[in-house]
């Protein structure tokens, strides 16, 4: 279980774990890589870790048009679609159920005022994948089944737009494969994720000195650490020994004028989001909270106890920032409960619960209500990021969202059938399944493919005109290179074409 606050012994170990290197700063960055696009596009990858059935979310299937498989498919009563324009051709799930499978906490997915707000912007395409075990198929979710020479999506991305950027691609999700690195070694290095393992935290990480209990003069630390780098590390066995490795060389040249240029941006200003206040008490250390850290903790106010509030609001401030150009969040696979709030003695408080066991997976235990819950978790977390880009202009009145793609990864999709009219019942996994992509680049108000409402499994799509081809079956590959038509990506025909996704 996520334990929701944040001790300063804690802290000081996750400290520990981070680390600064990763980072060239904004002046060192532009003068050392080569490249780089004037007019860049940004990636969210957002992880429904564990199996998001596309059935139990936008194209959820009622038991009108069921019929007689009605009894033993996992379909659902007309009454919780809501009042959706018929016009908007993805369901919402509005219902208010009392425990998410044997977890005693009730809750409300209101699901259509997110479809409502965002249909126009939103993309569903069916894909049957190749993989139902998790890791597999999370690193085939990001490849497209090594569609590009093993390049993931975000590896794509950075390399493409990143070269002026700090940081171009940042992974807050942790203990998933969908941030896992691709194959291609040939990419330049700064163009691989950087993990990030507490994104309340990690700003701290950003300054050598600031925001320490007895802060160092600039000159000192100047000192100390030309003193470090050009004759202790130089004159070392271990420097005698490694310096000709590929890792010692990459670990040495982040050093330096990189090192001083990510200080001097005062990156530790602009995206730290925790209050001034305990535990954190910035002002006691010199520092203070971002000018957006207000905002974004309105946006996600679970911050605190929530691993997947704190890292949206970071993602955010990454971006607008212009650190990253794609930054990769997700749930997790621990139960995440609010601080003091225990699974003995009764029920949970409504709200108490952020994340139940192993995510989506948890569909093992109670498929219905873990689906529900799980979906209205991620529709939440968009909702709030896209709310925070269309406010934030990119130039000339384009606002940020114009120019980003949230792509809702999953590793598969779940089983189709339940026990006769069964209200809840656990699922295993199952290959065929879609995805959602949100962005006002992509085809809005649309899906790609279809379901077979008797069966539940979904067909495919001409990829070129998007029309319902129901004897075909769409692949990770086709999916993938789909995604990077959108961003904007020429694979000099490496890759499938998808031109049916694009806006």
């Amino acid at each position: 279980m996520v334990n929701s606050k944040i001790s300063r012994r804690r802290a000081l170990a996750s400290l520990g774990a981070i680390s600064a290197g990763g980072f060239a700063g904004l002046t060192g960055i532009r003068a050392s890589r080569a490249g780089g696009a004037e007019d860049p596009r940004f990636l969210i990858v957002l992880c429904a870790s564990g199996g998001a059935s596309i059935i139990d979310g936008p194209l959820a299937i009622s038991e009108v048009d069921a019929g007689a498989a009605a009894p033993t498919l996992n379909c659902f009563p007309e009454v919780v679609f809501g009042n959706l324009d018929p016009s908007i051709p993805f369901r919402a799930i509005d219902a208010s159920l009392g425990a998410v499978g044997p977890i005693p906490v009730p809750f409300t997915t209101g699901q259509q005022a997110f479809i409502e707000s965002h249909h126009q912007d939103m993309l569903v395409a069916t894909l049957t994948s190749t993989s139902v075990n998790h890791q597999v198929a999370q690193s085939r979710a990001v490849t497209g089944n090594s569609a590009w020479r093993g390049r993931t999506i975000q590896e794509a991305v950075a390399n493409q737009y990143g070269a002026a950027f700090p940081l171009p691609n940042v992974h807050l999700a942790t203990g998933t494969a969908f941030t896992q690195r691709g194959a291609d070694s040939s990419l330049p290095a700064w163009a691989y994720g950087e993990q990030v393992a507490s994104p309340a935290l990690w700003p701290l990480a950003l300054d050598g000195s600031r925001g320490t209990s007895h802060p160092v003069d600039s000159d000192v630390l100047a000192t100390a650490r030309a003193l470090r780098n050009d004759v202790l590390d130089v004159e070392s066995q271990f420097n005698q020994a490694f310096a000709g490795a590929d890792g010692v060389r990459n670990w040495t040249g982040l050093r330096g004028s990189s090192q001083a240029a990510i200080e001097q941006a005062e990156l530790i200003d602009k995206l730290l989001f925790v209050p001034d206040a305990a535990p954190y008490n910035l002002g006691a250390r010199g520092l203070s909270p971002s000018p957006d850290a207000e905002l974004v903790r309105a946006a996600f106010p679970n911050y605190d106890w929530d691993p997947l509030h704190a890292q949206a609001a970071l993602a955010f401030l990454l971006i607008k920032n212009r650190v990253s150009v794609t930054v990769t969040l997700g749930n997790g696979f621990d139960l995440v409960l609010e601080d003091g709030t225990s699974l003995g003695g009764g029920g949970l408080p409504e709200g108490s619960m952020a994340n139940p066991p192993i995510g989506f997976d948890f569909s093992h235990q109670g498929h219905r209500s873990t689906q529900a819950f799980m979906w209205s978790r991620i529709y939440e977390v968009a909702g709030g990021l896209i709310t925070l880009l269309q406010g934030e202009e990119w130039r000339d009145g384009e606002s940020l969202w114009d120019r980003t793609m949230i792509y809702v990864a999953t590793d598969f999709g779940r089983s189709k059938g339940r026990p006769s009219n069964a209200g809840e019942w656990g699922t295993g996994h199952d290959l065929n399944n879609g995805i959602v992509l949100l962005s006002p680049m992509v085809s809005g108000n649309t899906v790609l493919g279809g379901v077979n409402a008797t069966t539940g499994m979904t067909h495919g799509f001409d990829p070129g005109t998007g029309e319902v081809d129901e004897g075909r079956e769409m692949t990770e590959e086709e999916i993938f290179g789909g995604m990077l038509g959108v961003m904007g990506i020429d694979t000099n025909g490496e890759t499938d074409s998808m031109p049916a996704m694009e806006a």
